[in-house]
């Protein structure tokens, strides 16, 4: 076998001194046109299907909803939930904690003025930690019956 040889790829200049300088991280590539267009509009949106099911459940079996209705309250109940979201992100980031609980968006609802909202919510929340209990509960109490 003959032996291949290396290749100089050290850019011009003292190689040495290279070595001393620290490296700039890698600088990452921008987002192009491309990429921006091939993000669906839709994709930041709650599913439709979803939106759908749950507006059907507000309204008589009889009415209809128009794709346009569906498509308008998707976005709107989207970005709620973004402008939502983003007030309890930030008071997570002034306290340094990384996971948005429910309180953080009940005191989000509270500050931008959703209070009788909150109150609602507030009730559901508990009613959710009641039956994760329960259900913890119970699939402990399962698990320690049955003989191994």
């Amino acid at each position: 076998m003959s032996e291949v040889a290396p290749l100089n790829i050290a850019p011009q200049g003292d190689a040495g001194a290279i070595a001393d300088t620290p490296r700039e991280p890698p600088v990452p590539a921008p987002i192009t046109d491309q990429e921006v267009g091939d993000y669906r509009e839709q994709d930041r949106f709650l599913p439709i299907a979803n939106v759908s099911r749950i507006m059907k459940s507000s309204v008589p079996s009889t009415a209809k909803i128009s794709k346009e209705a569906k498509e308008c309250v998707q976005e709107c109940v989207s970005e709620f939930i973004s402008f939502i979201t983003s007030e309890a992100a930030e008071k997570c980031q002034m306290e340094k904690r990384k996971t948005i609980g429910g309180e953080d968006i009940l005191y989000a609802m509270a500050t931008l003025g959703f209070e009788d909202y909150a109150q609602t919510l507030k009730i559901h929340l508990a009613k959710l930690r009641q039956h994760q209990t329960a259900t913890a509960g119970a699939s402990r109490d399962g698990a320690e019956g049955r003989p191994e």
